[in-house]
């Protein structure tokens, strides 16, 4: 892996230490020497700092020196000739370091068209990103190649069938000439010397991004125990759920049912939450009206009892649903968080009817 090396626990004497901390001090030999002693400082423990200290190197400078010379031992390894080898030790570890993205194999032939074109470190990078994108296409372009220079003047030929301006498109040729290696690629370009045609691209459209703004709008999925009457044997062994950030994934077993509820503060703070059914006009205090079926959020993990909440108990087996002045001797499994009825609609006939407008 390309990067700052992690220490790798590598035993190296004190006596070796000093004597690489001087000759960084003093950048005897290469560049490439230099990220070879940084390297072997890094990996055998010692901090950026602590060699900036010492060398005077910064840690910013120590990165791009590893990683070139990690570039410029791939080169070498792979066959590099020595006269680009020596080019590569001049002043060129910002070129190298711009060619990490490039496989062993490609790093040697980009090199080679950097020492070519005499590139600088900008025009490196494009052209590592130029080779990369061009071997991503599901073809090799008409009249191109997959060598380097190919794959920049590819990138130059395209952008310059796109370019209304006149000065703009003749500068674009000129870049695709001077980086097309075979005869066809050159060709290729050459025909918009004639051809004044402007190809026109078709850009993707926006992507249909959300952002859920409000809380309240992405629902809480909750395990569901059933009915009341209920057993208690049937409402402890509901499986709680885990909800999964940011989106409130949850893995639902099979067998289990789930209810949605917004995402209020109290549903939020329940550490174990079971939703049951009830009636209203069973409740401790019954509501009068029409009896309709309620929802109630239990949190099993409150067993604490006190006289300003509502629990429920396993009376003989069986979850009761009540408020206790004391303490009640029969086991708390767990306390009201909410109840919830359901949505109201004002006049359920009108869902049938169509709608009549006056004239």
């Amino acid at each position: 892996m390309i990067g700052q090396p992690q220490p790798t626990g590598e035993k190296l004497s004190e006596e070796a230490a000093a004597e690489l901390f001087r000759s960084l001090l003093h950048k005897e030999g290469s560049w490439v020497d230099w990220g070879v002693g940084c390297q072997t400082l890094q990996k055998c423990g010692y901090g950026t700092m602590e060699i900036f200290e010492q060398t005077g190197f910064q840690g910013s400078h120590q990165n791009m020196i590893i990683v070139a010379s990690q570039v410029y031992q791939s080169i070498e390894k792979n066959g590099g000739s020595a006269e680009l080898l020596e080019y590569c030790r001049g002043p060129r570890s910002d070129v190298l370091y711009e060619l990490r993205i490039l496989n062993n194999e490609q790093r040697a032939i980009a090199a080679q068209v950097a020492k070519d074109k005499n590139l600088e470190f900008d025009d490196a990078k494009e052209l590592a990103k130029s080779i990369q994108h061009f071997l991503r296409l599901p073809q090799i372009p008409d009249g191109f190649t997959e060598h380097p220079g190919d794959a920049m003047a590819y990138q130059a030929w395209r952008a310059a069938k796109q370019k209304k301006d006149l000065q703009g498109r003749t500068r674009l040729i000129a870049k695709g000439l001077r980086f097309a290696h075979s005869q066809t690629a050159r060709q290729k370009i050459e025909q918009l010397l004639s051809d004044l045609t402007v190809t026109s691209t078709k850009n993707a459209p926006l992507l249909p991004l959300y952002r859920y703004e409000d809380e309240n709008n992405v629902p809480a999925l909750l395990p569901v125990a059933g009915t009341l009457p209920l057993s208690v044997e049937t409402f402890k062994q509901i499986t709680a759920l885990q909800l999964q950030e940011p989106f409130n994934v949850v893995e639902v077993q099979a067998n289990i049912t789930v209810v949605p509820l917004p995402c209020w503060q109290s549903v939020l703070t329940a550490e174990d939450p079971v939703v049951i059914f009830h009636q209203t006009d069973q409740l401790p205090q019954p509501i009068p009206g029409k009896p309709e079926p309620v929802l109630v959020l239990i949190d099993r993990a409150k067993l604490e009892w006190n006289d300003n909440s509502y629990f429920v108990i396993a009376d003989n087996e069986m979850v009761k649903l009540g408020w206790f002045a004391e303490r009640p001797e029969a086991e708390i499994i767990g306390q009201v968080v909410l109840i919830m009825r359901p949505k109201k609609i004002f006049d359920e006939n009108n869902l049938h009817e169509p709608w009549q407008m006056d004239d």
